[in-house]
């Protein structure tokens, strides 16, 4: 298993099935902070729930079509990125993220999807690097914002949540709009 320094303390590493007791125990203290922008937050209620997430995504990285890292801060889980989606043979991949009060204003997830868009460009080949933000979700605007994503459009009433249609901010990053930098990357 490989760790991917973030600085101040923190590390990036792969966040597997087995981990799932510390998974739910960070999710119950995010769900302020990402109820209701990250769905399977609000389905990961108990042990089977968040097994069950943690498999879905250990699956799709089998298959190749999705990923998803936790960021430890100080040795506790407080946050995470992943490829919510990841189609190869298109050369289109997203790139989201969570994070809990505790882990906040570190830079942290910035650094984190750093990485994981290095990877998609560098070592994959990617030509686009998408990032989905709810509207109203202004911190994961200025997430995408922050790593110099433009801001494509919206999709209206894209998805339900709780019995509400909302809309969706569709931001991308172009390989050749990508500064690349050297330095470590995430491993498959």
């Amino acid at each position: 298993m490989f760790a991917l320094p973030l600085g101040d303390n923190a590390q990036l590493r792969p966040l597997e099935p087995w981990q799932a007791p510390e998974f739910l125990a960070h999710i119950d203290r995010a769900r302020p902070n990402v109820d209701p922008w990250i769905p399977w937050a609000t389905l990961s209620t108990d042990l089977a729930s968040a097994t069950a997430v943690l498999q879905r995504y250990a699956d799709n990285q089998a298959r190749d079509t999705a990923r998803i890292y936790g960021i430890w801060l100080e040795s506790t889980l407080v946050g995470g990125v992943m490829f919510t989606s990841f189609e190869a043979a298109a050369g289109v991949c997203e790139v989201g993220c969570w994070l809990e009060a505790a882990g906040q204003g570190r830079g942290l997830v910035t650094a984190a999807s750093r990485a994981l868009i290095d990877w998609a460009f560098l070592e994959r080949g990617m030509s686009r690097v998408e990032w989905w933000a709810a509207v109203g979700n202004t911190r994961s605007s200025e997430a995408a914002r922050r790593l110099g994503m433009t801001l494509d459009g919206v999709l209206r009433q894209r998805y339900p949540y709780r019995g509400v249609r909302h809309d969706k901010e569709i931001w991308s990053v172009l390989r050749d709009e990508w500064p690349t930098a050297p330095g470590p990357a995430v491993r498959g």
